[in-house]
């Protein structure tokens, strides 16, 4: 009589993840890139790349990208796909200028809220009632913005003086304001270009230089999003939207009002990026000014891993390689190549230390070819400064796509009463 040996269930083994990286790590890595640019700006003498004008530009060019990029994040976290960020955007320019130009710029203010606003609200309709591709409806909100705001010129700018078809009158400004005392002594700072202390102060001067109250609005708006989302019963209901509507729905969640509301709100968000063009950018509307930041400001959600604080990094990190080309652009991003040489070098060594020898060999041979570059030139070509935002937004979705994880149901169809 044989016995029969019934093996023990082995405990499957736990999925390995990736590990996030704690605070401490985080402030580690940014300040050893931050002496990295130090020792690049004393080696190639390009004292732009940390001044405090160039910081203040580019914080007011993060600005928009930063607030399209909430507006993605606040529709995406309720599970809609918001491509529509540009054409919102480009409302927000039109009414912000026209009711800015009729009754001040406050008054602007609000209506491009209002402006991107109803492109949200249009979006939604398609998209949530009707149930149409997110990405259809939102590359048809973007075609349509362009044509309203180009029919609409005619009838309330044409005629007025210095207003065409493609643009607005000039509006008032809002004002700038420095914080006395402090932005005068951190510019005196960074003009002595002292090693590290010098850039820190460019860093920290530029948050507090020539600012307008509409950037620390824009600014406050960041903390004020995660603690909606993530620390209020109203932000778990919407975010259960984006991750399991079905499961939401059956614990009492009305997922069609909160999908609703937060594409309402996503367009508001870009509606007021688009006004800061308008109103504090440049005081005047004029077609085609968002240049693609509604898809850039996208980009810096993704980037963001969906979450309030890495977007604020990538909206910054776009706005400063924006801000080149309006501030020493040739001389500076041919300093910052010598900073990607040194860069891809630590990443080469960093692959070599995981073993993994082929990408630690093709990043290596990138490395070289970009400090050859860098040896063999005095300056970069203006065409080159121009594309530098794009190509920084390309590298870093690419070096970021493998540990990003979206909202589970982002995307996805659903009709009330599917799950039962």
């Amino acid at each position: 009589m044989s016995t029969a040996t019934v093996a023990k269930p082995q405990a499957p083994k736990p999925a390995r993840g990736r590990r996030r990286i704690s605070l401490p790590v985080l402030l580690l890595l940014i300040a050893g890139l931050l002496v990295l640019v130090s020792a690049v700006r004393l080696i190639t003498d390009a004292n732009g790349i940390t001044s405090t004008g160039q910081m203040s530009t580019a914080l007011r060019l993060a600005v928009p990208i930063g607030l399209a990029g909430l507006g993605g994040l606040w529709a995406e976290r309720a599970g809609v796909v918001n491509i529509g960020l540009e054409g919102m955007m480009v409302l927000g320019t039109w009414f912000g200028a026209w009711a800015g130009f009729q009754w001040g710029p406050w008054t602007g203010v609000a209506f491009g809220i209002i402006g991107g606003a109803l492109g949200g609200l249009l979006h939604a309709i398609v998209t949530v009632t009707f149930n149409v591709n997110h990405i259809v409806s939102g590359v048809a909100i973007n075609i349509l913005a362009l044509g309203a705001t180009r029919y609409l010129s005619t009838f309330a700018f044409e005629g007025e003086e210095g207003g065409t078809s493609k643009q607005s009158p000039p509006v008032d400004s809002l004002g700038t304001f420095d914080i006395p005392g402090l932005s005068d002594w951190l510019q005196t700072l960074n003009g002595k270009h002292w090693f590290l202390v010098s850039d820190l102060a460019g860093l920290v001067g530029g948050l507090f230089t020539d600012l307008s109250p509409l950037t620390v609005i824009a600014v406050l708006l960041v903390p004020a999003t995660w603690w909606v989302l993530w620390r209020t019963s109203f932000g778990l209901r919407l975010r259960s939207c984006g991750e399991n509507p079905v499961a939401a729905e059956s614990l009492g969640v009305n997922v069609y009002k909160y999908k609703y509301l937060a594409v309402v709100i996503s367009g508001g968000f870009a509606g007021l990026g688009g006004a800061f063009l308008s109103l504090v950018a440049s005081n005047i509307y004029l077609e085609g000014q968002t240049g693609g930041r509604g898809y850039i400001g996208l980009a810096a959600m993704i980037f963001g891993n969906w979450m309030p604080g890495g977007l604020a990094l990538g909206a910054g990190l776009f706005g400063y390689t924006d801000s080149l080309k309006l501030r020493g652009g040739g001389t500076n991003v041919h300093a910052l190549l010598l900073l990607l040489a040194l860069l891809l070098v630590i990443g080469a060594a960093y692959f070599v230390w995981k073993k993994r020898y082929v990408h630690a060999a093709v990043t290596t041979l990138i490395g070289v070819l970009v400090f050859l570059w860098y040896t063999t030139t005095n300056e970069v070509p203006n065409q080159v400064v121009t594309a530098t935002p794009y190509v920084v937004t390309l590298l870093v979705l690419a070096l970021s796509a493998q540990r990003l994880r979206m909202p589970k149901a982002d995307g996805m169809p659903y009709r009330r009463g599917q799950g039962k």
